[in-house]
């Protein structure tokens, strides 16, 4: 039988959890060392890549800093989450905010050191991350397209830490990384239109705040039928090989997806958008795997010279 303390403390570290959103954490490491074998070191046998001590250490930093995003976010949102997401903020409350801040500055401090090992411009580079994840939360959010471009771009940076590290580099890659933001940055205005009470009632100048609804669905229409151009170039590129599939099939999930966005008017109906965005951008973690399988077993060039 636990007794009260041990309890409390349980409690308090699935607080914490919450509040770094742990399992967001997970899926981009996941993400990241699917990256690193099938698109950044596909020359390289998977064993070679997971092994790889460099990595770890970059993704762990990665992980920490994302973590640590997340706590300051949390610490300036306190009052927004209360209304947007009342459940939730009260298990993050169960931590003190002087314990998340300490927590916050300890993670930084070593996701900055860990890397210094693997180089010292991966050290300037998760730095200046760091500082960006800070201003991001304290200033830009609150203000629109801006608050949304910078934080679709907060979430795939992590990625061209670990392309750094490989210095693997051809077009197909960016590509891809647009096709990403673009998903993101859709995600990031649907967030906006759930959030909109909270948003309002603490001057956040989000679009759907300050532009209104109609507006925003313009904005999210627009931004899919962007990705259209990502996808095309992907699609056509034999270097993806079986992801092809995972493009026709975001093509027909984006399609459904502006029908029921143009016919949702409340919390829930956009909360469930929300919702099939991130299941999407999960499926596109996972369809990596597609590109190239026998990259897990010896290692295979997918691209013998830059297009």
């Amino acid at each position: 039988m636990l007794s009260r303390k041990n309890k409390l403390l349980i409690t308090k570290v699935f607080s914490l959890f919450s509040v770094v959103r742990g399992y967001n954490i997970f899926i981009i490491v996941i993400a990241q060392y699917l990256a690193s074998i099938f698109i950044f070191a596909p020359q390289k046998r998977a064993l070679d890549v997971i092994l790889d001590w460099n990595l770890f250490l970059i993704i762990f930093a990665s992980s920490l800093a994302i973590a640590g995003g997340y706590i300051i976010n949390n610490f300036y949102d306190a009052e927004k989450d209360l209304i947007n997401r009342p459940n939730k903020s009260m298990l993050d409350r169960l931590v003190s905010q002087a314990t998340k801040l300490r927590v916050y500055f300890a993670m930084n401090f070593l996701a900055v050191g860990i890397v210094l090992p693997v180089s010292y411009h991966a050290s300037i580079f998760f730095s200046a991350y760091i500082f960006l994840l800070w201003f991001y939360s304290h200033k830009l959010k609150k203000y629109p397209i801006i608050g949304n471009l910078v934080a679709s771009m907060l979430a795939i940076l992590p990625f061209f830490g670990i392309l750094m590290y490989f210095k693997f580099f051809y077009v197909s890659i960016f590509i891809h990384a647009f096709f990403l933001y673009l998903i993101i940055l859709v995600r990031e205005v649907v967030k906006d239109m759930e959030n909109i009470k909270g948003d309002f009632a603490n001057n956040y100048q989000t679009i759907p705040v300050r532009f209104g609804e109609k507006r925003a669905k313009e904005v999210i229409s627009f931004l899919v039928v962007l990705t259209l151009f990502p996808i095309f170039l992907l699609v056509n590129n034999e270097h993806v090989g079986y992801m092809s599939y995972y493009f026709y099939l975001s093509i027909v999930v984006l399609v459904l997806f502006l029908y029921r966005l143009w016919m949702s008017h409340t919390i829930v109906e956009y909360h469930r958008l929300h919702l099939s965005l991130k299941l999407l951008i999960l499926l596109g973690v996972f369809s990596i795997m597609l590109i190239n399988p026998e990259v897990v077993v010896s290692g295979t060039i997918l691209l013998e010279e830059s297009l």
